[in-house]
């Protein structure tokens, strides 16, 4: 593949309270006849709260409106997202839309518990109101601290999700952070999941010890998969596999065609992350965060060729 850099497209300007900085991770769909993309704002105290921003889909560089407000705020003290929430996929499913996202829980013996909600919106995704109030996916032996991340496809009358998934932390130059791979799982409904998922994507080296949130496209018999992985070398960087049936993978991490950016001062330096990618007409666009994990905002990048 081969892509090219249009730039930033939208960091918070910190006007409103819930939405001082971070943007992330951008998830978008095609919404009458505008591209909205869901990402996370923080409040100072990096509490995300899920808005959206408007983006004209012939030109995504071009902001048409931001959410005054949030979709769906935090849960009640004591719930699996009481400290923090974030879009991992909208998809239409009938006249509604079903929102996935992750809760986060801080923890005592490690830093925090992150598990998979959703959240369903019946007036074209100007509110969200909680499927449930504990998580669609909850820990089990194998995942006991992480089920998170997902990615969700409705496809031949089964509701598929790719998430990440594990049960220790590691740390790495002096911050402890978690260990997941990624998973398989297949649902009826989309509400209800099985107890454990199947591994489908598996660290290549010691320096891996996490992957972000996965994006998967069907095209012509083909799954493409864009992830982000973590290594205690780098940080984040992007990375691609493919499968003809969406359960077995190959890496082909070489093929992904875009890295951070060499300019010390660019908003997406360190690090890229956090990748979503949608076709309009003939074009192709990849939605990716910057710098920490997405403080600077948001841009994209448009696709030259395969």
């Amino acid at each position: 593949m081969r892509w090219t850099k249009r730039g930033l497209i939208y960091a918070p300007t910190g006007q409103h309270s819930w939405a001082k900085k971070y943007a992330f991770p951008p998830t978008p769909l095609f919404q009458a006849g505008v591209l909205r993309v869901y990402v996370a704002f923080c409040d100072e105290h990096t509490v995300g709260r899920i808005g959206w921003v408007d983006l004209d889909p012939d030109e995504p560089a071009r902001v048409l409106a931001v959410s005054p407000r949030p979709v769906l705020d935090i849960g009640v003290p004591g719930a699996f997202d009481e400290n923090g929430i974030l879009p991992t996929t909208v998809l239409s499913h009938g006249d509604r839309l079903y929102l996935y996202y992750v809760g986060y829980q801080l923890g005592f013996k490690v830093r925090y518990y992150q598990f998979q909600g959703l959240a369903i919106s019946s007036d074209g995704g100007q509110t969200f109101v909680r499927a449930r109030q504990t998580p669609v996916i909850d820990r089990s032996d194998r995942e006991l601290l992480n089920r998170t991340s997902a990615f969700v496809m409705h496809e031949g009358g089964v509701f598929r999700m790719w998430y990440v998934g594990g049960s220790e932390w590691t740390e790495v130059k002096g911050k402890s952070l978690p260990v997941y791979n990624l998973r398989y799982l297949e649902s009826p409904d989309g509400v209800t999941w099985p107890g454990e998922g199947r591994v489908c994507l598996d660290f290549q080296n010691a320096d891996e010890h996490a992957f972000g949130r996965p994006w998967v496209l069907k095209e012509q018999g083909l799954y493409r998969m864009f992830y982000s992985v973590r290594t205690r070398s780098r940080g984040y960087r992007l990375g691609y596999a493919e499968s003809p049936d969406g359960l077995s993978w190959q890496r082909l991490d070489d093929r992904i065609g875009i890295d951070v950016s060499p300019s010390p001062s660019a908003w997406d330096s360190e690090m890229i992350a956090y990748s979503s990618v949608v076709r309009h007409k003939d074009r192709v666009y990849l939605f990716y965060n910057g710098n920490n994990c997405g403080q600077t905002g948001f841009g994209y990048a448009e696709l030259d060729s395969w």
